[in-house]
């Protein structure tokens, strides 16, 4: 976050504001460190290679649903076909299932509307990204992404 906020502040010649910042940043990791509060479940930095992995396969996805979104909205006739479904949550974390909700989300189309234990509610505007074999990939792929083998942590 310091080296985003240092990007976008453009603050490179302030000595003082440099320092204090990196003194802060080094003396609050300090402090959840000794409160026993930055675990991995809350900060999963071991698994954020996994991730790299994740979000390229995710962004194709994204791709895809927009031509399919666009293609419908161009067409004189647009036909919206929506509907609600529930999808079944491979991940078993909070961490996998936040995941999988959230990338059914930024898919364009589709909408989370609710997470239960191991089901995910969808509002989808077009009957064709409903698709239960894409849904299951997903799911599939944030368990891996969160480090789960076949669903279980």
């Amino acid at each position: 976050m310091g080296v985003l906020w240092l990007m976008l502040s453009g603050h490179y010649d302030s000595t003082l504001l440099l320092s204090l910042g990196a003194g802060s940043a080094i003396f609050a990791s300090a402090l959840a460190w000794r409160l026993h509060i930055m675990d991995t479940e809350t900060a999963p930095y071991h698994k954020l290679w996994r991730f790299f992995l994740y979000w390229p396969w995710l962004l194709w996805e994204v791709v895809k649903a927009n031509v399919i979104v666009i293609r419908t909205i161009l067409k004189p006739d647009m036909v919206l076909t929506p509907r609600m479904v529930r999808v079944k949550s491979m991940p078993k974390t909070d961490l996998g299932r936040a995941l999988f909700a959230n990338s059914i989300t930024l898919t364009p189309g589709t909408v989370s509307v609710d997470l239960d234990d191991d089901e995910i509610i969808v509002h989808a505007v077009l009957k064709e990204l409903t698709g239960k074999e894409g849904f299951a990939e997903m799911s599939a792929r944030c368990a891996a992404a969160c480090g789960e083998k076949d669903g279980t942590s």
